[in-house]
């Protein structure tokens, strides 16, 4: 009988504290992918275990876990203003509130294709819950995994940002 887990059988729920482990081997796994596909997003020891005890602590972090809560999947999901997005070379699609996706990870020794467009579908409906109507990302411009799957779900490339002394390219999807 396969360990296979369904897509479908996958659910985005807050982090819990007893959780920032199992979140961070599976961010150490994105990092490492990161550097075998010559991305040097995540190579500088950022994010790190605190960044993800951080997130957890003010109710940031958000994982993707199956029926047993084995997590699969990490995000940080912020309902503020992101600082490093009020100057932007480009111009956003709207001056509404938005939601802002930071760190989004999913495991590789427990691969399930498509979960991170998953999760960000998810995330769309907890946006919607809230009234927030506009969803704004960024990643690496050597990030080609998550730049197809930004094309893939409908996102709009709407310039550069900086983080940490570094462009990035900026993203946002308009929810209806």
């Amino acid at each position: 009988m396969s360990n296979q887990v369904n897509l479908e059988d996958l659910i985005l729920r807050k982090a819990k504290p007893e959780e920032a482990e199992a979140i961070w081997s599976i961010i150490k796994e994105a990092i490492d992918k990161r550097k075998e596909e010559g991305s040097r997003q995540w190579q500088d020891g950022y994010p790190n275990l605190e960044v993800v005890q951080r997130d957890i602590d003010l109710g940031y972090g958000y994982v993707h876990v199956n029926v047993k809560g084995e997590v699969y999947g990490y995000l940080a999901l912020i309902f503020e203003i992101e600082p490093a997005y009020e100057i932007i070379e480009g111009k956003w699609l709207t001056d509404q509130p938005y939601a802002v996706v930071h760190r989004i990870a999913v495991s590789q020794s427990k691969y399930v294709k498509g979960q991170a467009s998953k999760m960000l579908n998810d995330v769309e409906e907890l946006c919607q819950e809230r009234q927030v109507y506009s969803l704004r990302v960024d990643t690496n411009f050597d990030n080609v995994g998550m730049l197809r799957v930004f094309e893939k779900l409908g996102y709009t490339y709407c310039g550069e940002v900086y983080f940490r002394g570094g462009a990035r390219r900026a993203y946002e999807k308009v929810l209806n």
